[in-house]
């Protein structure tokens, strides 16, 4: 890759979608009509986050749709943490789905779109085919895990920090974010991210009122009023978990895995948080498998 190549590949198009009372930038790829699949990137990509799963899964047969999620580089960015809640996050989804006339979808999420992924599953799962999960935790099993495993409290740090007022934006927007690329470049294998590739997720990063944005997402969780349980999903739901992860440990998986009435578990070995963009081949083979027969 070299800079400035088009991030659009032959057979992709873009366009903005009315969803939830906001614009949401998306990029589809494949047949309308084929069965819709909502890929949901996480903290702090952008829809490009799945570059090596759109062609694949699109020639495969599924009307591929990748949006740039509510503050996230070219959708709109509402001011306020009341608009970044999971509630609000979860039905941009089921707005998307409804903009493509698709009363059931298949939804596939990493990191924080995994995040929104489960809460999706928990609160829409009459809108939901089937589900994969990577590398995000369920909203109600993350601080319950940190309080049972100190050595999880201590990798999950970062979002205490992040619901920091203005700090977080001087720290991680400074030096051309420098500090965004090198959380992304530690916490990935040597060669992970194509040349150049970091400099993309700047341009995305610098858009006005984007980087606060991103970050109102861990800031809007202080908000959220707590239930009187964790929400269980009932639709099929496969979890890929990179085994490298810096960030999160295995049982927070597992905990995860409970809350499924028909979860599957399976840890990715030799791959971090960015299992997705390491190990492309074998997720999108794994993610399609599952979506065929759920197997």
């Amino acid at each position: 890759m070299t800079a400035g190549a088009p991030l659009l590949q032959p057979g992709w198009r873009e366009g903005v979608r009315p969803a939830n009372g906001v614009n949401l930038h998306v990029v589809e790829a494949g047949r309308e009509g084929d069965p819709l699949l909502i890929l949901l990137h996480g903290f702090p990509e952008f829809w490009w986050a799945w570059r090596h799963q759109i062609t694949p899964l699109a020639a495969a047969g599924y009307h591929v749709v990748v949006p740039d999620m509510r503050g996230y580089n070219l959708s709109d960015k509402p001011d306020g943490l009341a608009a970044y809640t999971l509630d609000v996050l979860a039905a941009d989804v089921i707005g998307l789905a409804d903009a493509f006339g698709a009363a059931r979808v298949h939804l596939v999420g990493h990191d924080w779109g995994a995040v929104i992924g489960w809460w999706v599953a928990a609160r829409h799962a009459d809108r939901l085919e089937r589900v994969v999960l990577m590398n995000g935790p369920h909203p109600d099993v993350w601080a319950r895990q940190a309080l049972k495993h100190p050595t999880q409290a201590l990798r999950s740090t970062y979002v205490a920090f992040f619901q920091l007022p203005w700090l977080p934006e001087a720290t991680l927007g400074g030096f051309d974010f420098a500090g965004l690329k090198a959380m992304m470049q530690a916490s990935a294998r040597a060669g992970s991210f194509e040349p150049h590739a970091l400099d993309r997720y700047a341009e995305a990063w610098a858009r006005p009122g984007a980087l606060t944005a991103m970050l109102n997402y861990y800031r809007a969780l202080r908000e959220r009023p707590r239930s009187g349980g964790p929400a269980r999903l009932s639709p099929e739901t496969l979890i890929l978990w990179a085994a490298d992860d810096r960030f999160l440990e295995r049982h927070v998986a597992e905990a995860g895995l409970a809350l499924c009435d028909r979860g599957r578990l399976e840890f990715v070995e030799d791959a971090t948080h960015w299992l997705h963009i390491e190990q492309p081949d074998r997720i999108n083979a794994r993610i399609l498998r599952f979506l065929e027969s759920g197997a």
